[in-house]
């Protein structure tokens, strides 16, 4: 199972997770966020491993800053955390292959999840992404600490995988064990593991890619 570490900003804080080797750290772009990060440090951004997928999340962006954005501070993937629509994802494809023919950047489109989410909705978006996050529904785009009820994951019948977010915590990812059946692709790691918003906790960190890594959770 993979491990992303969303809403990062602090240089030595990145530099610090880059040593536990998140297969994806995650920078928010979106203006309202807590964690909102206006412009990277490019030196911090190069010193990363290449194994560590660099992903941009995005609320309802303009395509264009994000393909500029995507050209600037070398990411890899890119978040879609709003309204988006299949359009305007298979417009984004088009424009990212354009610009980076010679790289596939993954697209990750969020959905808020809550009790009578209708899964079906995502079927549009099969053939334009390449994975879906499922978050709690909340007003804030993601990072509120509060998970959703996992249970609700059963009614999820699609092939894609996806990635698991919305209030993950030291103490909650150990029940993901139950979730081994599902098409989990990646814990989404944020709130929950900080000091304060976009300052990460380390060890708590170290602690929990222990625990995931360890085959106690896939």
């Amino acid at each position: 199972m993979k491990i992303k570490v969303c809403g990062m900003r602090d240089p030595q804080n990145i530099l610090n997770l880059a040593e536990l080797g998140p297969d994806y750290m995650g920078l928010i772009f979106y203006p309202e966020s807590k964690r909102y990060v206006a412009d990277p440090d490019k030196n911090v951004l190069a010193k990363l491993p290449s194994k560590i997928s660099l992903t941009g999340v995005f609320v309802d962006e303009q395509e264009r800053e994000i393909v500029q954005k995507v050209l600037k501070y070398g990411l890899c993937a890119v978040q879609l955390h709003g309204a988006e629509s299949p359009e305007y994802c298979r417009s984004l494809r088009i424009k990212l292959n354009e610009s980076l023919p010679a790289m596939h950047i993954e697209l990750i489109k969020a959905f808020g999840v809550y009790p009578g989410f209708d899964f079906s909705t995502l079927e549009p978006y099969n053939d334009v992404v390449d994975y879906f996050l499922f978050d709690t529904k909340t007003s804030e785009y993601g990072g509120s600490g509060i998970a959703f009820d996992w249970a609700i994951l059963d009614q999820y019948k699609g092939e894609k995988q996806f990635f698991l977010s919305g209030g993950l915590s030291p103490e909650n990812i150990k029940g993901l064990v139950n979730l081994a059946s599902k098409k989990i692709y990646a814990l989404d790691l944020n709130s929950r593991f900080e000091t304060e918003p976009g300052l990460k906790n380390i060890e708590s960190l170290r602690s929990a890619f222990q625990l995931i890594r360890a085959n106690k959770i896939s």
